[in-house]
């Protein structure tokens, strides 16, 4: 599909410019949606810059909810990568949450079937749709893995909801997930369809300034301020992923050849834990090594998890595998000292935890 059309949902998070990014590297044209084209102004010129003039245009949808809000979004296009989602942690019943969601993330769904011309459509999903991380158990993963476990805590009414932690997110992840592949195994629409499941992203921002250091990179950026550190610490060690890798992934399963189809495809790239995070940039840079948070040592993750297919898919786009959690670690980092060496303040770009 290269020269192709691609829509993007989301194109201003930190995922979401990888991927239009990686779209766009690859020799796409990409029109990328927003909910306020004001507010997001800065990617036309940030991606002109980088691959020239008239090959990423913007669409404000300002509400995604609305019966007709896809129909000029999806019109002439030959692939769909999808990012929106819930990003509230603090979900206290999934299931309405759910039944919120579902009904607008299945109109884009419909209205790329009517369109005619979408010939594949990548949803992403979150890891915590396929398991609660938990480094004293040793699991193994697969495509049919579900967080049922997250789901039967935050609908247990007898457990108190400071003890359920991010259950109800997670679970929130799971059923809108579960929902959409019932509507396309129900409906068999002639697209390809898969999901990409990232854990925690780390890497480059492509423009701190106007983007923050957001998501989940921001919290790299706690290490380094040493803020929010009860929360760093009551985080289980799992995977990360770089976000180029992310967006290289979702240009890797869109393009294709053998076509991907009906596949849930884990983008982990490499163990972490915030201890190690931790200890990574005090090595990158001892000199602010005593500034830095020091995050409890909570073990490290065990489980087994199908990257191979993954970095298969990566190889397709000339990547010989996963980027290493130091290299996003770095990359991450160098995000906001250029910006420090620019004179702007912590304050305007530190990350806060609401998800991507």
């Amino acid at each position: 599909m290269t020269s192709s059309h691609i829509t993007f949902t989301g194109a201003n998070g930190l995922i979401a410019s990888h991927i239009t990014d990686q779209l766009l590297a690859a020799g796409y044209r990409v029109r990328g949606t927003v909910r306020s084209l004001s507010k997001a102004s800065y990617l036309t010129p940030l991606f002109a810059a980088r691959h020239g003039p008239n090959r990423f245009s913007l669409l404000e949808v300002p509400d995604i909810t609305a019966p007709t809000a896809w129909n000029a979004a999806v019109a002439n296009v030959s692939g769909i990568a999808h990012v929106i989602g819930a990003t509230d942690l603090g979900v206290q019943d999934p299931d309405v949450s759910a039944a919120e969601e579902l009904p607008w993330q299945i109109s884009l769904l419909e209205a790329a079937r009517r369109s005619g011309t979408v010939q594949s459509f990548v949803f992403t999903s979150s890891a915590w749709a396929a398991w609660t991380p938990n480094a004293d158990e040793s699991v193994t993963l697969t495509g049919e893995s579900w967080n049922e476990e997250a789901v039967a805590l935050a609908r247990d009414k007898g457990v108190a909801a400071e003890r359920k932690g991010m259950a109800g997110f997670m679970a929130l992840k799971t059923l809108v997930e579960k929902g959409i592949w019932e509507w396309v195994r129900r409906e068999k629409p002639a697209f390809a369809f898969n999901t990409v499941l990232p854990d925690t992203v780390m890497g480059e921002c492509l423009d701190p300034k106007n983007q923050g250091i957001p998501s989940t990179a921001g919290m790299v950026h706690w290490v380094w301020e040493n803020k929010y550190v009860d929360v760093l610490d009551g985080m289980q060690p799992q995977w990360h992923v770089d976000c180029r890798d992310c967006g290289r992934l979702v240009v890797a399963v869109l393009a294709s050849s053998p076509r991907v189809n009906g596949e849930r495809i884990y983008a982990f790239g490499d163990r972490y834990s915030w201890f190690k995070v931790a200890e990574i940039l005090r090595r990158l840079y001892p000199e602010h090594a005593e500034q830095m948070a020091k995050p409890k040592n909570t073990g490290w993750d065990q489980t087994r998890v199908p990257v191979e297919r993954g970095q298969e898919l990566l190889q397709r786009v000339g990547q010989q595998g996963w980027t290493k959690l130091e290299e996003s670690v770095k990359k991450n980092a160098e995000s906001w000292l250029k910006l420090e060496k620019q004179g702007v303040t912590a304050h305007q770009y530190a990350g806060i935890p609401n998800g991507e």
